[in-house]
């Protein structure tokens, strides 16, 4: 019987030892992973429009607007007398409701890819059935519904990002313009009743 004990003595003894807390060291702080957030990334050629209602014809142009970033455009990143999409990746392009009588010309009601050939002295203005191109990758001549010149206004002041705006003269009348870097075109419509 104390052989009994004994062993329920040193049976006790161990499993009061073994549930004793134990002390253990803290583990080292791990690092905490720091992620800065990449600010969004500036679109260079920001997509937008510009649109307006000359009596009852509406008139839309959509585009992609390039920035100067410092560059020289016009002889420069584009060379003169060279087919330009008047903007940046796909062609602009310019629909309008009603008839529109640009330069003596009839344009009918339509979408239209709007194309210039800048050069230093005159630009043309053309205006091509083929609106939904990439570019100028698929401009043909032959697809040019109105083509005509118009003179380049040099300015001392920068316009830092393609802007086109249409301007109502009166309720048959407006003027579309374009202006970029240095330069800026403008021309006369009216509205064909």
């Amino acid at each position: 019987m104390s052989r009994y004990i004994s062993i329920s003595i040193v049976f006790g003894l161990l499993l009061i030892t073994s549930c004793k807390e134990k002390k253990t060291e803290p583990l080292p702080e791990q690092p905490k992973e720091t992620t800065t957030p990449e600010p969004p990334k500036k679109v260079l050629s920001p997509h937008t429009s510009t649109m307006t209602m000359i009596g009852d014809a509406h008139i839309h142009i959509d585009y992609s607007s390039p920035g100067v970033r410092d560059r020289i455009i016009f002889g420069g990143l584009l060379a003169y007398d060279q087919v330009w999409q008047a903007g940046a990746h796909m062609a602009t392009w310019i629909e309008t409701n009603k008839d529109l009588v640009i330069n003596n010309k009839i344009l009918p009601a339509g979408k239209y890819g709007f194309f210039t050939i800048p050069s230093k002295e005159e630009w043309t203005i053309v205006f091509n059935s083929n609106w939904n191109q990439h570019g100028k990758d698929e401009y043909d001549e032959k697809e040019d519904v109105v083509r005509f010149k118009v003179r380049p206004v040099i300015s001392d002041e920068v316009t830092e990002h393609l802007e086109y705006q249409i301007n109502k003269v009166n309720e048959k009348e407006g003027t579309i313009s374009l202006s970029w870097e240095k330069v800026s075109i403008k021309f006369n419509f009216k509205v064909n009743q």
